[in-house]
């Protein structure tokens, strides 16, 4: 096994340090910079699915056990659904979590002028939850707000708290992720949610990266209540993996220290907070994969990383730049 597994806290899912996150292998069009470059003009729905398969099986040749998916992120579910059913594998191999809470609106369009519309009411809950029990049957084992906020209001909404906590007795872990500049917020909210006098979540899936680590502290709160942490967008929708000249000088002068790749390193600090169990690789292809799960391998010194958090950017702008990313 390449890349070591742990466990996901409270919820006792073994999860790979690096796992694969589905959110630009689903659906034609995302906000990673460089997609053109990666993904080419072809991508109708038998060659992003094929894709999406090549992709899984390197994931699973290079050992990792968790995978992420979303109602929004396109057909990941059912690539997903599919590729499992064609190796075989079962919630003993791997581990499988997903989110409701966007609906894809672009109709397999680059240029859809709408791509998602957030909608946590509790009737789109379950309507999500029996679309994705449909495409992933049994091994559906982590299911997850889609990007919870203090604004939506759906830490606060007692019908779906309540048909969460339903589904958590009838077996399903139950956690959330987080996004927006008031990430830190949110998290500590979910970790004050109870229901029947017990924590109702069990994960929560964060924002961080060199570019954007204001939740830190929060997630490291989190794990301490028990909670699994997920992160996400670690190479900050590939500013971190960006072509020479476009590069932070720091970013490129360690890694280059190091005889590695700038993802891979972006991704390293990641795992070096001792309250992440598991950074999700948003890969499109083999190559950027088994890069990213170079990160598994490399130790960075405290010099490194003060070197590394130099690079951080103010919340607001972060996620203001995040924004203006177009889906290409």
């Amino acid at each position: 096994m390449a890349v070591l597994i742990r466990t996901l806290g409270r919820t006792g899912l073994p999860v790979s340090a690096v796992g694969l996150g589905l959110a630009a292998i689903g659906r034609p069009g995302y906000i990673t910079l460089g997609r053109d470059r990666d993904l080419g003009a072809n991508r109708d729905v038998e060659t992003m699915r094929r894709r999406a398969h090549e992709l899984l099986d390197a994931a699973y040749g290079a050992g990792i056990r968790y995978l992420d998916a979303a109602r929004s992120y396109g057909r990941a579910e059912e690539f997903l659904g599919s590729w499992l059913d064609r190796r075989g594998l079962g919630p003993a191999d791997v581990t499988v979590g997903s989110k409701w809470g966007y609906r894809y609106t672009a109709d397999w369009r680059v240029g859809a002028e709408i791509n998602e519309i957030k909608d946590h009411s509790v009737e789109n809950l379950r309507r999500q939850l029996t679309e994705s029990r449909a495409l992933l049957g049994g091994r559906l084992r982590l299911y997850q707000i889609h990007s919870a906020t203090r604004e939506s209001g759906v830490l606060e909404n007692r019908p779906v708290l309540e048909e969460l906590r339903r589904q958590a007795g009838a077996g399903l872990s139950i956690g959330l992720s987080v996004s927006g500049p008031r990430q830190a917020d949110t998290i500590r909210r979910a970790i004050e949610v109870r229901i029947d006098g017990r924590p109702l979540f069990g994960t929560v899936q964060a924002t961080w990266n060199l570019l954007e680590p204001s939740a830190g502290t929060a997630l490291a709160e989190a794990r301490q209540a028990g909670m699994g942490v997920i992160v996400k967008e670690a190479l900050a929708n590939g500013r971190l993996a960006a072509g020479p000249g476009q590069l932070p000088e720091q970013l490129g002068r360690i890694a280059r220290a190091h005889d590695t790749t700038p993802d891979a390193l972006a991704i390293a600090a990641v795992l070096a907070n001792d309250w992440v169990d598991v950074a999700l690789s948003g890969a499109v292809t083999s190559a950027q994969l088994q890069s990213n799960v170079a990160a598994a391998g490399l130790r960075l010194s405290p010099e490194d990383l003060s070197n590394l958090a130099a690079m951080a950017e103010p919340p607001e702008d972060y996620w203001a730049a995040r924004s203006a990313l177009a889906w290409t």
